[in-house]
């Protein structure tokens, strides 16, 4: 994803500290996986960076996909609302969910998708592909992954006081690689840098897990289904190398579909 400068991590922590006072409502997942009233719709909101805007494709992006798929599945109406902008960070996410328009957008949402965190390591891409990241308990990105971890728990936090505890459906995704991957990858840092970014990603991703599951949120596992044995990276990737083509997208669509149907209650 196109890098990120961080130059605003103090403040970036205590809006997430005073954000997080909004915990404690319900949880925002329903695993029952029962089939909604037809006559009563879903509203589907996506918030992210370059990954769910669809940046780089020239395709449908996956949440205008879901929204589909899920009419079809539910025989309801499925309207979505894409807010997902190249470039975002967490901390930008934050800053998004403090304006009247994207708050409005929350308010009137009973599905969010959210699939953010991957800018955020941005400015040490050269370091961790390089090698020359560090090692032990602290290296290069663990302020970020700390930052990740407050970010994103005061996102859902917000986006709880914002429902009101109206139903709500939360799936929020990890990401593949944060940086480029499959045959762009390897051309440009080799086989070692590739597997120094896919050792970030889990790293990533065990912290977007991990706050997802105490925000009462669902957490979508893309890792496993781009990186599985046998299936070839590449063909899910745009030119780049760094952001889904249509198949990607189609992938990411489906995957979230089978994540489990909307809360009606």
């Amino acid at each position: 994803m196109p890098a990120r400068t961080a130059g605003r991590l103090a403040l970036s922590f205590l809006l997430a500290a005073l954000l997080t006072l909004t915990l404690g409502a319900p949880p925002l997942v329903d695993h029952g996986g029962a089939v909604p009233p037809a006559a009563r719709g879903h509203a589907v909101l996506a918030l992210g960076d370059s990954v769910p805007s669809g940046h780089a494709c020239d395709c449908q992006p996956f949440p205008q996909t879901y929204g589909s798929l899920l009419s079809q599945r539910t025989g309801a109406p499925v309207s979505v609302d894409n807010r997902a902008v190249g470039g975002l960070d967490t901390a930008d996410v934050i800053a998004q969910l403090r304006t009247p328009d994207v708050q409005g957008a929350v308010r009137r949402s009973d599905v969010v998708l959210l699939t953010i965190g991957a800018n955020d390591f941005g400015d040490h891409h050269d370091q961790v592909v390089s090698g020359t990241c560090g090692g032990g308990d602290r290296d290069c990105v663990s302020d970020e992954l700390d930052a990740l971890r407050a970010h994103l728990t005061a996102v859902l936090a917000t986006i709880r006081s914002l429902r009101q505890g109206r139903p709500t459906t939360m799936l929020v995704t990890g990401y593949w690689n944060v940086f480029e991957d499959g045959d762009v990858a390897r051309r440009a840092y080799g086989t070692a840098g590739l597997r120094a970014s896919l050792a970030l990603t889990r790293r990533a991703n065990a912290v977007i897990s991990s706050v997802s599951a105490s925000a009462g949120a669902r957490y979508v596992d893309l890792f496993t289904i781009f990186e599985q044995p046998g299936r070839n990276v590449t063909a899910l990737m745009a030119a780049d190398g760094d952001h889904p083509n249509a198949a990607g997208h189609a992938l990411i669509a489906r995957t979230l579909l089978d994540a489990g149907l909307p809360r009606t209650s």
